[in-house]
């Protein structure tokens, strides 16, 4: 608050000294640190009481971010809830248009075994180029 330095309290208690006196210095003294500590105590008391509002303030504030993200969420949730439904019921009908429908001849199988080639292009093909002894 006041810039004080060492210099300015030496004057000020040379000049206290003198006006009050070296009886009575010891008592003001005493008094003055009294007043400045009530002061101090009184000072930091009000800073706490700032510093709590605004911490309630910012809480409040925090509070009605999450307030509104929820409710931002729970209004998603539902929208992906009805499209769901929706697409379930679609489903459903869908499957129920299909069983009532007839089946079609059922296919035969192939007689004679049947090859499968997994792998055509691991396992190399017949000729010149395929064999490592060239």
């Amino acid at each position: 608050m006041f810039d004080v330095g060492f210099s300015e309290l030496m004057l000020i208690s040379v000049v206290a000294l003198v006006v009050i006196g070296p009886e009575r210095m010891p008592k003001v003294a005493r008094t003055a640190g009294a007043l400045l500590g009530r002061a101090q105590r009184y000072i930091n008391e009000v800073k706490a009481d700032i510093q709590n509002e605004a911490d309630a303030e910012e809480f409040s504030r925090i509070k009605a971010t999450f307030y509104d993200a929820t409710k931002a969420i729970e209004y998603t949730a539902n929208q992906v809830r009805r499209e769901l439904d929706a697409t379930a019921a679609s489903l459903s009908e869908s499957v129920a248009a299909k069983a009532e429908t007839p089946l079609a001849a059922p296919v035969e199988a192939p007689s004679g075994p049947a090859q499968l080639d997994l792998w055509p292009d691991i396992v190399p093909a017949a000729g010149p180029a395929a064999s490592p002894n060239t």
